[in-house]
């Protein structure tokens, strides 16, 4: 209980300066007047994480577009992008400038990114300029969280504002963007090997820190939405059961966004818990193929309850997550896994696997809510006959 009271006391002065939160209604509003989102999370396949794939000397606007094109002939209308707190540091303006550049090959292919503006995921200790090589046989080996260790310094949070402030309020009118996702899984301890690096009251400063996130990027009165995805725990229906960094997710985003790596049954029921808040639904992680998560047994779901969906991973490339996350323990350096985990095409735009594309495209043509045939059971049993 003390964390949340401690956490709560900075919003609500941040708050008085921002403009409101979208109420239930506004967000139903703003929701039915999209296309059902449908798209993945997105990295070139020649970048092996966010610092790579905006920094200038490896910004990559032709691979951009050609991958972005093949979304489109899936059916795609939006990817979830990450940023990062120190390109914007090295370099502002140009920054906002390969920002706007996406933004423009995106918009030529029908497609609106959500940005993630923060990440607590694998290395704690981001560094500019060039990145070192995949680690063989390791699931996203070099990806880096924003802000990472500058999270326990307080003399970094004026930064950390100012780029917040900077980035969402140059972009706060653009109808390109279809959402700002504040924070990715906030309370994420990690993973990896990185935990000796983290800071040791990592998910105390998290939990504090949130509601500032929030208030800075909605004082800038952005006309998209923002979110921060629940990803772990308990039963999400129930406030009592929640953290300090949850109830913020919870309390203040305008769409509420989630992860969901598990079977379809597990994914129905995070949606049952979420519904009661009477907001729409993104699902902006799911697809782990070998954990149950699969595009022919989530996505008709997702499209018959109406929840957004975004796959984590597009091109098989530098980030290596075709690999499970189990390869941080055993490296697979030897042989492949038997199924790809994450990842839809391999380097040249062709399909994993081409049942999954023909589902994706199959939904995204559909209307809002139905499921046609062809995605909802393998058409070559229809016709099948019996001898």
């Amino acid at each position: 209980m003390g964390l949340a009271v401690a956490s709560a006391a900075p919003a609500l002065a941040l708050a008085r300066n921002a403009t409101p939160r979208w109420t239930p209604a506004e967000a139903k509003t703003w929701y039915a007047n999209q296309t059902w989102p449908l798209g993945s999370n997105y990295l070139p396949a020649n970048a092996i994480n966010e610092l790579e794939m905006w920094q200038a000397g490896t910004f990559d606007a032709e691979r951009i577009d050609r991958e972005l094109g093949w979304a489109q002939k899936l059916g795609m209308n939006t990817m979830r992008v990450f940023l990062h707190d120190l390109l914007w540091q090295q370099d502002a303006p140009g920054f906002k400038q390969r920002i706007d550049r996406f933004l423009a090959i995106a918009s030529k292919h029908g497609i609106k990114p959500i940005f993630v503006l923060f990440d607590s995921c694998w290395d704690p200790e981001p560094k500019l300029g060039p990145q070192h090589p995949p680690i063989p046989g390791v699931h996203n080996s070099g990806w880096v969280q924003s802000p990472g260790v500058a999270l326990a310094d307080a003399g970094q949070y004026p930064r950390f504002e100012q780029y917040v402030k900077d980035i969402v309020g140059s972009f706060a009118k653009d109808p390109r963007i279809l959402a700002w996702d504040v924070w990715n899984e906030p309370d994420n301890p990690g993973g990896g090997n990185y935990d000796p690096r983290e800071p040791k009251n990592k998910i105390e400063l998290v939990a504090k820190l949130l509601p500032q996130v929030f208030a800075w990027a909605r004082g800038a009165s952005p006309t998209q939405p923002l979110t921060s995805g629940l990803w772990h725990g308990g039963d999400w229906s129930d406030p009592s059961h929640l953290n300090a960094v949850e109830r913020t997710q919870i309390e203040q985003s305008d769409v509420l966004s989630f992860h969901n790596y598990g079977w379809p049954e597990e994914f129905a029921s995070r949606v049952r818990q979420l519904r009661g808040y009477g907001r729409p639904l993104i699902c902006t992680e799911y697809m782990a193929r070998g954990a149950g998560s699969t595009i022919d047994g989530v996505l008709p779901l997702a499209k018959k309850l109406d929840v957004g969906m975004v796959n984590w991973g597009f091109v098989e490339g530098r980030s290596q997550t075709t690999l499970p996350w189990d390869s941080w323990l055993r490296p697979y350096t030897l042989q492949p896994p038997t199924l790809w985990f994450h990842d839809l095409l391999h380097g040249d735009g062709t399909p994993y696997r081409q049942r999954e594309a023909d589902i994706l495209r199959a939904l995204s043509r559909a209307p809002r809510g139905i499921v046609p045939a062809e995605a909802a059971s393998y058409p070559a049993a229809a016709s099948e006959k019996t001898h």
